[in-house]
């Protein structure tokens, strides 16, 4: 990420346009384009969140890395994002990269949209991982813990993808052991009943338990 100051939200609750508003603010990080990743543990409600924050942002492009993961390559699809994303963000231009079918076990053609906007989102696990926060101007993590997240995950999906569950969850325990994101976290979000509420991270070395809050009904779990 680069070092310049993060927005620090104030002691009051916030609605959470103003989140969107401090981010706009911020200088770019990847060319013209400011990169935001929701990094999380799988289950967590991070596709959730960041269509919210997208919403919030006039409808900001959102990066899901599911689409650049696959089951050879869970965590192994950093040069597949630079290529097709990164280089071409850098340079103002609207990035076009293959997704991945989960169902028919094979990528598209490199024809998937991504423009170059002012805010651009990237949401999934490991989003936060060390070799792409330069490219970062701002990291959130979805502050649910890994069991809970995990739990929730396998219920929305049923039993017939327990055994993807399994090998899912040894790579991303991997992961986390050799590339934490959290702690590097410019934000924390957490889901409430109503909404979600946002503080300050660990990057931030904040003291006061600030909070950023969105009411916005129960939202649907992703």
């Amino acid at each position: 990420m680069t070092d310049t100051p993060h927005p620090t939200p104030p002691s009051r609750p916030i609605p959470l346009p103003r989140l969107a508003r401090a981010l706009r603010r911020l200088p770019p990080s990847c060319g013209p384009v400011r990169l935001v990743a929701v990094d999380g543990h799988a289950g967590s409600g991070k596709s959730t969140f960041t269509a919210r924050l997208a919403e919030a942002l006039g409808g900001a492009p959102v990066l899901h890395l599911d689409d650049l993961a696959s089951h050879d390559a869970l965590f192994d699809w950093t040069g597949r994002l630079r290529r097709q994303v990164l280089e071409p963000l850098s340079h103002g231009e609207t990035a076009r990269y293959a997704a991945y079918d989960w169902h028919e076990r094979r990528f598209g053609p490199p024809d998937r949209p991504l423009p170059a906007a002012p805010v651009v989102l990237m949401e999934g696990v490991g989003s936060g991982r060390r070799v792409l926060r330069p490219s970062l101007v701002g990291l959130l993590w979805m502050d649910l813990p890994q069991d809970t997240s995990w739990a929730r995950g396998r219920r929305r999906d049923g039993p017939a993808l327990s055994g993807f569950w399994d090998n899912w969850e040894a790579a991303e325990r991997r992961h986390f052991a050799e590339d934490p994101s959290r702690r590097r976290a410019d934000f924390l979000v957490r889901e409430l009943p109503e909404g979600y509420e946002v503080l300050p991270g660990p990057a931030e070395g904040a003291t006061e338990p600030q909070i950023i809050t969105q009411g916005e009904g129960p939202s649907a779990v992703r």
